[in-house]
């Protein structure tokens, strides 16, 4: 029943040609994110392109979110800069995945899951190859890693919270719902014939210069 082909073949060439950023916030990429909310108290610590505190941003209007455990969501990761369009932005916090996603993909990626027979409920069957992914959209918040320093700056506090992939303009690319259910499935196959065990989470680099 599946029919969950490459995406690369179905995404715009200027969406896949946009570079994003690596692990850096910029602040173009702050904007961006302030805009999610009106808060004032909340802008401007996104806004603070030497903050070292992170922040709560609501999901629903400038991004989705789909919240992956951290394994799981590094070979979606893997999947999408490796066979993909790439990725849009993307977080770790306290041991899971934030991936940045189209406005809508909460409501659209659990629907796509269940009819191609790949829920992410942890029944039986296939089902259970894909973890319980978190979908995060309107009505929902999330909490987005710290700006960082500038050299010369003193060493910040450690934080759970810390950019894979950040945001690096305006109008960063982002993965829609069929792109994430490709990616997702791609990476439950691979993890049921893997032999290997899974790779440092944080040895892992992207190359976000390019994009297929």
């Amino acid at each position: 029943m599946s029919s969950t082909g490459n995406p690369a073949r179905t995404v715009a060439p200027s969406a896949r040609t946009v570079a994003q950023g690596a692990l850096t916030l910029t602040s173009d990429g702050a904007a961006w994110l302030a805009s999610a909310q009106s808060h004032t108290h909340t802008t401007v610590a996104v806004r603070n392109d030497r903050s070292t505190t992170p922040a709560v941003l609501p999901c629903g209007a400038a991004f989705d979110v789909v919240n992956a455990p951290a394994i799981f969501g590094r070979r979606m990761l893997d999947q999408l800069w490796g066979e993909g369009p790439g990725s849009g932005p993307v977080a770790a916090y306290r041991g899971r995945m934030l991936l940045f996603a189209t406005p809508g993909t909460a409501q659209r990626l659990p629907v796509l899951l269940k009819w191609e027979e790949w829920g992410s409920d942890g029944g039986a069957g296939r089902s259970r190859a894909i973890p319980p992914l978190l979908c995060h959209g309107r009505g929902d918040a999330v909490t987005i890693p710290p700006a960082g320093t500038t050299p010369g700056d003193p060493a910040p506090l450690p934080t759970p919270a810390r950019w894979l992939v950040a945001p690096d303009t305006r109008r960063p690319w982002l993965p829609g719902p069929e792109v994430l259910l490709w990616a997702a499935v791609r990476a439950a196959r691979a993890a049921r014939i893997s032999i290997f065990p899974p790779a440092d989470l944080g040895a892992k680099v992207y190359d976000v210069s390019r994009r297929r």
